[in-house]
């Protein structure tokens, strides 16, 4: 069955592929229904996401969404954490992807 993969391909806005292990991608709510296969998505049988028509979600963006990833798998039961290098410049794209990857930005909103 395709869910029991270990990894999962994230596909950015201009065409950028990340492979990525599917614990980690899941830590986003958004990614999480896409790959559960009640929720009836394909990107469930092709372990897939694709975010073409979501402009906040470019490849150098979603590089760094996908190293946050890891860094809150390393981190997540640690006491002393370091800071996540983030470049001032992505601060606004970061912001709008992680609203539409947590699942509080409606697509709609996120294309514009």
């Amino acid at each position: 069955m395709a869910n029991d993969t270990e990894y999962v391909t994230l596909v950015s806005s201009d065409d950028f592929s990340f492979v990525v292990q599917r614990s980690a991608a899941c830590l986003s709510p958004a990614i999480r229904r896409m790959l559960d296969p009640a929720y009836g998505f394909a990107e469930s049988r092709t372990n897939t996401c694709h975010f073409e028509n979501i402009k906040s979600v470019a490849g150098i963006v979603l590089e760094k969404v996908c190293e946050y990833f890891y860094y809150n798998e390393k981190y997540k039961d640690a006491k002393d954490v370091p800071d996540m290098d983030i470049p001032t410049e992505l601060s606004l794209e970061l912001l709008l992807a992680a609203d539409y990857l947590d699942g509080t930005v409606s697509p709609s909103e996120a294309l514009n």
